[in-house]
């Protein structure tokens, strides 16, 4: 069986750590707002944009996101007719298909899909990713042909994968690995990184071995219980900087041993950043949480709610007026009924009468 070669460094344990805590956090915040579609969608384009864009895709963020909100068709051509997008059909391809790619992720969660990974995963992800974008008997069918990877500066032959004949040999020892219950205890991270890499190493199709390989990486992810409320985007690291992206990975080869210890902690280490990231995030928008244990629940808020109770939180006590001038675009009726939400649902109390009303926090 294959068998992957790394060592637990401090460093691993240093970012498996600080991954935890944040986890932690993320999924006990008291306080989860109503506009969490809003991140997960925020973080699912960033996804999508970077992830493609380190694969020579063109596309600006900005019209990544264009296309992403045109959900009336699944043609290239009208796709760009109707969003003003000008670009090539490739590109938007691109886009349309990984879009596709993490939806169907998102499903398997959904759906409580047993954490069983298999080759007909990684055809059905390789297939969504590759889509009018290669001859039909290439998508989702491992590659019968020699491939070969070049740098992405000069072109040059940077790494030869293994020859077509053993493809279906070695990713079958991958998922039997990954599957296995001698190796339940490798941390769910550890396992994404691992299979993220030798799928790369291994490159069984003639094309999108990259997407594929950080798609189905996601996927354990995900059902290993590492969604982290689908607010952050690991193909944003890797785009910061795609030389080191590539030389983490290639580190690997370049080891008489095959050591994945160095991979390891550059994929950990960007997972952490990521994920710090969203626990910073969920804690401006989160009370501390004595309120989850004084509510006994989680408590969805409207962006407005948010605002108020950040005010809240600095100033211990607040007027309608203070109210206003933080929100003042929103008529005083409106914020009126926001705060009288906050009230029904335990979070903040009111004090006095009349002109001389206060709100605080319970």
């Amino acid at each position: 069986m294959y068998q992957p070669n790394f060592q637990i460094t401090h460093n691993l344990l240093t970012y498996i750590a600080n991954i935890e805590a944040s986890k932690a956090l993320i999924d006990t915040a008291p306080l989860i707002p109503s506009w969490e579609a809003k991140f997960r969608d925020e973080a699912m384009t960033r996804s999508i944009h970077f992830g493609t864009k380190i694969e020579g895709n063109d596309l600006s963020e900005e019209q990544t996101k264009q296309v992403l909100n045109f959900k009336g068709a699944i043609d290239v051509k009208e796709v760009s007719e109707k969003t003003g997008v000008m670009a090539r059909d490739r590109d938007i391809q691109e886009v349309i298909n990984y879009r596709n790619v993490l939806q169907w992720i998102d499903q398997q969660k959904a759906l409580g899909r047993k954490p069983e990974f298999s080759i007909e995963m990684l055809h059905t992800l390789h297939s969504l990713t590759m889509k009018g974008l290669l001859e039909e008997n290439e998508i989702g069918n491992f590659r019968q042909k020699q491939v070969i990877v070049q740098g992405v500066g000069d072109g040059s032959v940077v790494f030869r994968p293994p020859v077509s004949i053993e493809v279906p040999f070695l990713v079958s020892e991958l998922f039997a690995w990954l599957n296995s219950v001698e190796n339940q205890h490798i941390h769910p991270i550890f396992k994404a990184a691992i299979v993220h890499y030798q799928l790369v190493y291994i490159h069984p199709y003639v094309e999108g071995n990259g997407r594929t390989s950080r798609a189905i990486a996601t996927l354990v992810m995900y059902l290993l219980g590492y969604d982290f409320k689908r607010f952050f985007s690991i193909e944003q690291y890797f785009d910061g900087d795609v030389e080191q992206y590539y030389k983490a990975l290639l580190s690997v080869q370049q080891q008489a041993d095959a050591d994945m210890t160095y991979w390891m902690e550059y994929f950990c280490y960007g997972l952490a950043v990521e994920i710090d990231k969203v626990k910073r995030q969920v804690q401006k928008l989160s009370k501390d949480l004595k309120l989850k244990k004084e509510l006994g629940k989680q408590v969805a808020l409207s962006e407005r709610q948010i605002i108020l109770l950040e005010l809240l939180q600095n100033q211990g006590e607040i007027t309608s007026d203070d109210a206003q001038e933080v929100l003042p675009d929103i008529s005083i009726d409106t914020i009126l009924r926001d705060v009288r939400d906050l009230i029904k649902k335990g979070v903040i109390k009111k004090e006095g009468v009349t002109k001389g009303v206060r709100y605080s926090l319970v």
